[in-house]
């Protein structure tokens, strides 16, 4: 993180480091207001969940420059790139998807120059090029206000000056979009959106100039309605006779194929934006036909991380979440190694049991866990091979005590955070079961361990000290160096597709491994993300997971 500036100092150029500290006040500043912009959600779909896409897809951009900083010392061309592929990668929601191709727009802009021009230049072409990725552009949203900021800014100045006129001009644009478009009129609400727009362009100035803005008193009053002002997630708006489904996907594909691809979906369904470039692409669209809309994609290229909402589903969820609908009584109890994995574990909702090099839980200790769970429905992840047949003496007899229990027979630890990460407590049990049980078996998992004496492997003999790299358990390379054979292992696994990277490292694991096998995964595989997560101590030098 660049250093904070000094009380009316201002910076002259946007250097790496001030586009570093622009993203993560961007999602700090998404993150304090989600909330208030789901709230005021209305269009083209009242379904709440505008503020959570736009800081979903700020944290990937966020993230994508954490892994170049941690890898390198990148500059500003560099550091831009990756901020708009993140963005990219992660985009959610119509608008997280136009504000993904704001931030590819801008980049290719301030590759070539860091000055206050080039910055006015930069938001000229994010708006261009986000007006240009919808197929049906309509005013009184975020295209609106951000093509207010970048005239607002036209003609150039110094950085501080820049950033300042466009945030002005961007806040009076959105106290106007009432006016624009009749849905938010009605509402009494601007639009989400270029609500959110706003907050990261305040993040820009605030960056670059040494003090926080504040929006125009109109736009602020505006946004800031009374509770009782505020639509309801399920009142009445004009996307309640609209398409039923989103559907968002990555997409691998040559430029001619996406034109086609554009006039298909417009043909489908409506909310068209098609976002990217240079092979690869984020589409979101609104149809009826969600298997339609699949294999336009499918014709197109190779789609990734397809997500299909069903909105009348996605609001009931969130009825559910607001406290209107009876919670499930449900526990997931995790084996874990390493203190670390049994905090993020602990965090995601999980009662944790630790598992030690050579000393795995005893039956006792898993029935245990499940009692200190209090639930009545359980989901026991035993994340070894080896445990499987105590989890499952352990599952018995908690059954009869009277609890529920489903055991997923989960072989490694990447397989159990995959589960846990689609784990929903408010669905019927069978089908959490099925959802956490699908997610672990489309994840296939490797470990590095270091040999302690030669012994004979399926790759070979090794010697002690050599680093073995074992794929679904079995040693499938033998390295002796720990980089090096963890990217034989990566490339391995990769080569049978995959679309995310999981890697668990430990305390003692050198500090220059994650980052070198998330720049390999960058470099080498397009549409493939990686996730890191410190194990502590205790585990093993490297996990890894592929989905």
């Amino acid at each position: 993180m660049s250093r904070a500036l000094q009380p009316d100092e201002e910076l002259v150029e946007l250097d790496a480091e001030a586009v570093r500290t622009w993203c993560a006040r961007s999602l700090d500043a998404l993150g304090r207001e989600r909330e208030e912009i789901d709230a005021i959600n209305v269009y083209p779909v009242a379904d709440g969940d505008t503020g959570t896409n736009l800081y979903l897809t700020a944290e990937a951009a966020h993230q994508a420059v954490e892994a170049v900083f941690a890898a390198s010392s990148p500059d500003t061309a560099e550091t831009v790139r990756a901020m708009a592929h993140g963005a990219l990668l992660g985009a959610r929601g119509n608008s997280g998807t136009i504000l993904a191709q704001l931030l590819r727009g801008m980049a290719a802009v301030l590759a070539e120059g860091r000055d206050g021009d080039h910055l006015a230049r930069a938001l000229a072409e994010a708006s261009s090029a986000a007006r240009r990725a919808v197929a049906h552009p309509v005013e009184g949203t975020i295209l609106t206000v951000a093509a207010a900021a970048a005239r607002g800014c036209a003609g150039g100045g110094t950085l501080v000056e820049v950033a300042a006129r466009a945030h002005e001009a961007a806040g009076s644009a959105l106290a106007a979009t009432p006016g624009q478009l009749d849905v938010l009129g009605r509402a009494g609400v601007v639009d989400a959106g270029g609500r959110g727009l706003v907050a990261v362009l305040g993040a820009l100035l605030e960056t670059v100039g040494g003090r926080a803005p504040e929006l125009p008193r109109t736009s602020r009053d505006a946004v800031r309605l009374p509770a009782d002002a505020r639509p309801a997630p399920d009142g009445p708006c004009e996307g309640d006779a609209g398409p039923a489904y989103e559907v968002i996907y990555l997409l691998e594909a040559e430029d001619a194929a996406v034109e086609l691809l554009r006039a298909r979906l417009d043909a489908l369904g409506d909310s068209l934006v098609v976002v990217g470039g240079d092979g690869l692409w984020n589409v979101h669209v609104h149809v009826d036909d969600a298997g339609a809309a699949v294999e336009a994609g499918v014709e197109a290229g190779r789609p990734h991380r397809i997500r299909v909402t069903h909105f009348a589903a996605e609001t009931a969820a969130g009825a559910r979440a607001a406290g209107r609908g009876e919670r499930a009584q449900r526990a997931v109890v995790a084996v874990v190694p390493g203190e670390g994995l049994a905090g993020l574990c602990a965090e995601a909702g999980a009662t944790t049991v630790r598992s030690r090099p050579g000393e795995p839980p005893a039956g006792d200790e898993l029935v245990e866990a499940i009692r200190r769970a209090h639930a009545r429905e359980v989901v026991l992840l035993p994340n070894d091979t080896d445990l499987r047949g105590a989890a499952a003496a352990a599952a018995e007899r908690a059954r009869a005590e009277g609890i529920r229990v489903a055991l997923i027979p989960t072989r490694a630890a990447v397989q159990g955070i995959a589960a846990l990460a689609v784990h929903e407590p408010d669905r019927r049990f069978d089908e959490d079961v099925v959802a956490m049980t699908a997610a672990a078996g489309a994840t296939r998992y490797a470990e590095l361990a270091v040999a302690e004496r030669q012994s004979f492997t399926s790759a070979g003999v090794c010697q002690a000290g050599d680093v073995l790299g074992l794929i679904e358990g079995d040693v499938a390379v033998i390295g002796k160096d720990l980089t090096e054979t963890a990217r034989t292992v990566l490339d391995r696994m990769l080569s049978a597709g995959g679309e995310l990277v999981t890697l668990v490292v430990a305390d003692d694991t050198p500090p220059g491994l994650a980052p070198d096998l998330e720049r390999h995964v960058r470099r080498g595989y397009l549409a493939v993300d990686t996730t890191t997560y410190h194990a502590g101590a205790g585990a093993p030098p490297l996990l890894i997971g592929v989905e």
